[in-house]
């Protein structure tokens, strides 16, 4: 892998989960192209051509013939495996554990596989194209190991009709990212939202919050960070929740700002956010595909 150039990793190891493999992720427009197709795609035009899928090992031969063969065309392509017993030493999967560790430990798994500077985004959610230039704009031009950055939605972009999102709530001053809280009830109410913990107590977020879709740009720094917080993380979570416990990316993100090991530029973003958290949801990213193909965004088939 080029260790200059930014790559794209892939947070794909959740894929499927909701709607039982692979073979039922539904396609969002008639010439069959998932979501990721559009992230791929989106990304190949802002530059990026190394690409890193995060997977399950048991799904890769599905994912290969579902996603990864057909981009061997556009991109020098990797696979990272996330393993419940891939753990810091001296920590043991707990008995009964099958749900996978989170975010952190997903992107942490790349270590020794990315080496330089990195985007990372989820599987399954679409983020728009400019988002995809403006990480790599910031990544191609970074020399400081410790400036991070990371792509900001406005909240009202982000929701759903049909139920709540889980989003990080960021903190922002003078552009920078102060802290990010996770909020893991947020419901849309008109054009601004509100969010609970308990499911009877509920706090008002204006529209225009900016909100964490879990797509950052890193240098490959952050992965010995992942792992080097991880022990201390995972022991005391383990005495709690052993068997759903979550290592979360923006809590290390957190620490490294509280500790001030590194900084996080917000790169605003106007794009709308569209994923299918409900099944209910594929209507309108069917919708909203066709309608940014009639505007000319998308070809019908994106790499013609």
């Amino acid at each position: 892998m080029d260790k200059q150039k930014p790559a794209l990793v892939i947070m794909a190891a959740g894929m499927g989960s909701r709607f039982g493999g692979l073979k039922q992720i539904e396609p969002v427009d008639p010439e069959g192209h998932l979501i990721i197709d559009f992230s791929l795609f989106d990304a190949w035009r802002a530059g990026f051509r190394d690409v890193v899928f995060i997977i399950k090992r048991e799904m890769e031969e599905e994912f290969r013939a579902c996603i990864g063969d057909r981009m061997e065309k556009f991109f020098h392509v990797s696979y990272v495996y996330q393993e419940l017993d891939r753990l810091p030493e001296g920590i043991t999967r707990p008995e009964g554990r099958t749900k996978p560790w989170g975010t952190g430990h997903a992107l942490a798994c790349c270590k020794g596989t990315v080496n330089g500077p990195f985007a990372v985004i989820n599987a399954d959610d679409f983020y728009g194209r400019t988002a995809f230039s403006e990480i790599y704009d910031f990544l191609a031009a970074q020399t400081d190991e410790r400036q991070y950055a990371m792509v900001g939605y406005r909240l009202r972009n982000t929701v759903t009709e049909f139920g709540s999102v889980a989003r990080g709530v960021c903190e922002i001053r003078d552009g920078m990212l102060t802290g990010v809280t996770e909020r893991t009830k947020i419901f849309k109410k008109g054009d601004h939202a509100e969010y609970t913990e308990d499911g009877e107590h509920f706090f008002p977020l204006p529209g225009d919050t900016i909100v964490s879709m879990n797509l950052w740009g890193f240098s490959a720094h952050v992965l010995d960070e992942l792992w080097s917080r991880m022990p201390a993380f995972l022991a005391e979570a383990m005495r709690t929740n052993p068997l759903k416990c979550e290592y979360f990316l923006p809590f290390v993100v957190n620490e490294q700002l509280a500790d001030k090991t590194a900084s996080v530029r917000v790169l605003p973003c106007e794009e709308s956010w569209y994923g299918v958290t409900y099944r209910e949801d594929l209507d309108s990213v069917k919708k909203a595909v066709a309608d940014m193909k009639a505007e000319g965004i998308y070809t019908e088939l994106l790499w013609s």
